[in-house]
């Protein structure tokens, strides 16, 4: 008996292959980040400061792509780990700004090092100039799909 099928061809869906391109990377950058004692949204979190440092919790969360109180439960975490301090008072309304330690740098880099190596091998198959253009066409979706949202 066959069934009509409607809806989404998920050989030919760009939705369909971003989600399965999304949960290979996580599933990769998972198996290199727990051996260092670090979850992506971790990583993330330092990454992050690393390369922004004083961000806020809500502007954490918003780049980790986690919840502002997901967020607040890892920065208590990171604190007590010794990765990371926060200020004990706000210099502007409530915002506390959070800084990398020399421990949380250490950790960094070596996951920093882990996570290129999964992005390496992710695109390993394209050119130079393919990756260029990957990237080009994703800022693309995204930009478009974040205007159509406004």
């Amino acid at each position: 008996m066959s069934q009509d099928v409607t809806g989404v061809n998920l050989d030919t869906s760009l939705g369909y292959l971003l989600k399965e391109a999304a949960s290979a990377l996580r599933t990769a950058m998972e198996s290199v980040l727990r051996p260092l004692g670090m979850s992506i949204t971790h990583y993330a979190c330092l990454e992050l400061l690393a390369q922004r440092p004083g961000l806020s919790n809500s502007e954490l969360a918003r780049g980790a792509f986690v919840s502002r109180q997901s967020m607040n439960v890892l920065l208590q975490a990171l604190e007590r780990e010794g990765l990371v301090s926060r200020a004990t008072e706000a210099s502007v309304g409530r915002i506390l700004p959070t800084e990398l330690t020399a421990h949380g740098r250490q950790q960094l880099e070596a996951a920093s090092a882990a996570v290129q190596a999964v992005e390496d091998t992710m695109r390993s198959g394209l050119t130079g100039e393919e990756q260029k253009q990957l990237q080009a066409m994703l800022r693309t979706c995204v930009a478009s799909l974040q205007a159509a949202s406004q």
